[in-house]
Order: C-alpha cells, then structure tokens, then sequence
C-alpha cells in the first residue's frame, strides 16, 4: 500500500476517532452545522464532525427545582413566607435549548413570580386549608406557561408555609379555644344524655309497685360489699305506708277487745 494512502487513511481514523460522541440512554443531542440547528441526535455513539458541526447534550429526566423562600401578603394582609419545590422534564430537546436561554433559571423564575401572585389572591386560613388545590394551580400556570420552552411540570408540592411570631401564638390560642368549646360541647351533650337515662329510669321505677324498693336493695347490696363504708338506709315510703296500715288495724283491734 503507498505510504501516501496509508497516510490518508490513518488521518481519516483518527477523524472519526476524535469526532465521535457518545449521548446517554437518558439524554438526546442537539447537532449544530455551522451554527445551524441540523437534527437530534439519539442515545448512542455519534459521528460530530470537528471545527464544522457542534453539539449540545440536554438531560430528559425529571428534575427537581427547589423555589426559595418567597414573601408574600395574603388577601387579609397576613404576612407570609413560602416555599416549595417544582418537579419537570424536559419534553422537547429542541425547545428547551433553542426557545430559552437557560430552562433550568427560567422556570425557577416563573414558579417564584406564580407562587406570590397565588398566595396574594388567598386568605390565609384558605393558604393552610387548601395548600394541596394552591399547589395544583401553580404546577397548573407553571406548566402552560412552559409548554413553549419544552417543558412538562409535573408536580408542586408546597414544603413550608412560615407565619410571623404574633400570628402564630394568636392562632395557637385560637386553636385552644376552639378545643375547650368542643370539649365543653361533649361534656354537656354527656349531661344531657345522662339526665335524660335518669328521667326514663324514675319513669319507669315510680310506674311499678316495689320496684324503688327493689333498687334500693340491689344498692345497699353494692355498698356492704365494702366494709369501711357507712350506710344510711332511707326507708321507701311504700313501706312506711304499710307499717301504717299495721298499727292502725292493731289499735283498732285492741280497742274492739277492751269494749
């Protein structure tokens, strides 16, 4: 083989050698010709000529954009700070790349400028009630907005909702108050309910002939289980009628045996 080929073909191994790239199963390239947008290059070894073609190599997993703390007034003039974390990929190589200059900066920037917009149209008990729907709505503009970058939002999770020293102590003892009149609630419904047994209970006790005697028994019974206990036995009235009923026949007899 002339040294001249040879030389030729050597140069073009080395050529080929240096001009080629390699783009993960995670990733698609952006190939440039001469500044020129030319084609996407997928996963894989590819050929990029040197000095005439470039590439650009752009990740196509899911991220996670930690947005910092954001100061933002609510709808009733509560002062509030937030934060929260964005979760996208991209969807479109080309878009991201040639539509935006930096995706990554660009979409951190619009979810801190959504979050305070959204926090100041709320209330602040509809911040801590509905932090889930707030969330949504963001991830909602977020991603719309991004759909021209080629950009898919995924998820917003808000992390952190901090409140001034004083708001948090008046609603810590707002919280307290409200469990004192549940608990008051319950209490007077158990009242109640209890009164109302009672009521039921005499009812019935005073409709049946003995039967207060009965229960009074069944009391006693309980109690000188007890020996350290003092019983003070009331004796029914039904019983006092009868020893009445007693010593009148008594002294009526005596009376009928005297004459």
């Amino acid at each position: 083989m002339p040294p001249l080929l040879t030389g030729f073909l050597i140069f073009v191994a080395v050529i080929i050698i240096i001009s080629l790239r390699q783009i993960n199963q995670f990733e698609r390239g952006l190939k440039f010709t001469m500044g020129r947008f030319t084609g996407i290059m997928e996963p894989g070894w590819r050929i990029v000529i040197p000095i005439f073609q470039g590439y650009k190599k752009v990740d196509m997993r899911v991220k996670a954009v930690d947005v910092p703390d954001q100061k933002a007034i609510t709808r009733d003039n509560v002062s509030v700070t937030v934060n929260a974390v964005i979760y996208y990929r991209v969807q479109s190589a080309e878009k991201a790349i040639l539509e935006v200059e930096d995706f990554r900066y660009a979409i951190s920037q619009y979810a801190q400028t959504t979050m305070r917009n959204i926090v100041g149209e709320v209330t602040l008990d509809e911040l801590l009630a509905n932090r889930d729907k707030l969330a949504e709505r963001i991830r909602e503009i977020v991603d719309k907005e991004t759909d021209a970058w080629g950009l898919k939002v995924n998820n917003v999770e808000l992390k952190d909702v901090s409140l001034p020293g004083d708001m948090e102590r008046t609603i810590a003892k707002q919280a307290e108050a409200e469990r004192e009149k549940r608990a008051v609630i319950i209490n007077s419904e158990g009242e109640l309910a209890a009164a109302q047994n009672m009521a039921e209970a005499a009812k019935i006790l005073g409709a049946v002939d003995g039967a207060l005697h009965l229960r009074t028994l069944q009391s006693i019974n309980d109690v000188s289980s007890d020996e350290s206990n003092t019983i003070i036995f009331t004796v029914p009235l039904e019983i006092l009628k009868s020893y009445t009923g007693y010593g009148r026949s008594e002294v009526k007899k005596e009376t009928h045996h005297t004459v």
